[in-house]
């Protein structure tokens, strides 16, 4: 697996392509989220010139197969801006010590499903967060926020990784979902002993 970096004015438009499109065949294909694709392609109004994408592709590079979102939350993101039911009537954070990660995924649409049942728990996920952490504290961030499935909290909790909920968990639709802060220097830390 080979992680790149970057935001729409730095990634290739092909990469870009590619991660829109792998991003409906997970999200609207494989799990069935009601977005509002564009023909094959998974895009929304979060995805700006500022926001900054963490791909996993193949080891030749051409596939992707994972990604994560990064967005600075002095600007609109998912949780403050579509989701404020899960902050439990406290404010959204504003602060560039703070970013947002959405659309995570680590999956390959074209395994067979026995394959696809450990969705967010694979050695992939996990080293994908982990590049995600430390890519983020590199760039000065001292937490995330996300909105996660209820099951993506025990994956967390195995990884060693620092999460805290930030309100209770809202059945939305079908699914149980919660917001939760991630601590990046307590969980790198962790991390990084537990793999020594």
């Amino acid at each position: 697996m080979k992680i790149v970096t970057g935001t729409a004015e730095t990634l290739p438009a092909a990469t870009l392509f590619d991660m829109a499109h792998y991003r409906y065949r997970v999200f609207v294909q494989m799990l069935g989220w009601k977005l509002h694709p564009r023909g094959r392609l998974e895009l929304d109004r979060f995805d700006r010139r500022d926001t900054r994408y963490v791909l996993a592709l193949d080891d030749d590079g051409g596939s992707v197969r994972g990604m994560a979102r990064l967005l600075p939350t002095e600007r609109p993101y998912l949780l403050a801006d579509e989701f404020p039911e899960l902050l439990g009537g406290q404010a959204p954070v504003r602060s560039a010590r703070v970013w947002e990660l959405s659309r995570f995924a680590a999956i390959d649409p074209d395994a067979p499903r026995p394959a696809n049942a450990r969705f967010g728990a694979s050695a992939d996920a996990l080293a994908l967060l982990d590049s995600v952490m430390k890519i983020a504290c590199a760039a000065g961030v001292q937490q995330l926020v996300t909105v996660s499935p209820l099951g993506i909290e025990r994956m967390l909790a195995r990884a060693g990784i620092t999460a805290t909920r930030l309100a209770p968990p809202v059945c939305l639709g079908r699914h149980g979902l919660f917001a939760c802060r991630i601590e990046l220097a307590p969980s790198l830390a962790h991390r990084a002993r537990v793999s020594a």
